[in-house]
């Protein structure tokens, strides 16, 4: 995969987005419980990731703790993150393990009936960069259909765990997927060419990812993730008076969906909402009004000379 250094170089397209608004914000809520690492489903070694950082047991040992952390977030917290986008009328974005959804039928059935995006992210929890091409497409189609049955839509999106290698964006390609979120590296969407023809990133962040409260040096309360997040929208906002901006936020249901934690969630969004020129969209809407509404000769920007 090439890497540029340049992309817009300063430069990117000027549109507005619909309603003359001006940053586009995407708030992403991570379904992954009952899709990760575990013992129970022959996986030799349990996800080690939880509230009390690293937590090994070992090979072959199952981890009922860090199963129960994981629980959380399918049992409790997606549901009081769902009931708090409804409160503010939104629309979001899951990143959807298909295995996930099949454990848990009711929130599939609540993401779809309630008007939420499902983007594809993988079957199960797991990256991608060491399948074969077979295997690779297979495990696309397989989450693809998984998810089709369990919500009535067939993902238009792909974010996988650690990232995306030239073949799996082949593939993506090939299967007709709107985009992918795989990279980190613009404050606005942006064309890659894949096999010829371009391909839509639609870029997420790091920075403004609840991950940061299990990560040192972190966020140690909801008040410090509501200013980070504040922030953040206030400086894109500002420079979007002559540039169109996008703002991604990741959200899990384990993490934000923890009741104190909530609360910035809550905070961060009441405060978008009052902020003129703020659209508050789906990750598929912000790609096809991109596709759609994109300037004349802007598939492709970067730099002319990519390199390895």
């Amino acid at each position: 995969m090439q890497r540029d250094y340049v992309g817009y170089a300063g430069k990117p397209p000027v549109l507005e987005w619909p309603g003359g608004n001006r940053l586009a914000l995407s708030i992403v809520l991570n379904y992954e419980e009952g899709s990760e690492r575990t013992v129970r489903e022959g996986d030799g070694v349990d996800e080690t990731i939880c509230e009390w950082g690293e937590f090994d047991l070992g090979p072959g040992v199952r981890n009922y703790t860090i199963e129960s952390f994981t629980e959380y977030g399918s049992r409790a917290g997606v549901w009081r993150l769902l009931d708090l986008f409804d409160k503010h009328q939104i629309k979001t974005t899951f990143f959807a393990c298909g295995m996930a959804l099949e454990k848990n039928p009711s929130v599939a059935k609540a993401i779809a009936s309630r008007g939420h995006e499902v983007c594809s992210h993988g079957y199960r929890w797991e990256d991608h960069l060491n399948l074969n091409r077979d295997d690779d497409r297979a495990r696309i189609r397989l989450a693809a259909d998984s998810l089709e049955r369990t919500t009535g839509v067939r993902p238009t999106g792909w974010f996988a765990k650690n990232g995306l290698k030239d073949q799996t964006r082949e593939l993506l390609v090939e299967e007709g997927f709107l985009y992918d979120s795989n990279e980190y590296n613009e404050d606005v969407p942006y064309f890659i060419e894949v096999n010829g023809q371009p391909h839509l990133i639609l870029p997420y962040s790091s920075d403004t990812n609840d991950f940061r409260y299990w990560r040192a040096p972190g966020f140690v309360n909801a008040n410090e993730y509501f200013t980070f997040l504040k922030d953040s929208l206030d400086v894109l906002l500002a420079e979007s008076a002559t540039v169109p901006k996008m703002m991604s936020v990741g959200l899990h249901n384990r993490i934000s969906g923890k009741p104190a934690r909530s609360l910035a969630v809550d905070r961060f969004i009441e405060y978008a909402k009052t902020q003129p020129g703020v659209w508050i969209a789906r990750r598929d809407e912000i790609a096809q009004w991109w596709l759609d509404n994109r300037p004349a000769g802007s598939s492709l920007p970067g730099s002319a000379n990519p390199t390895d």
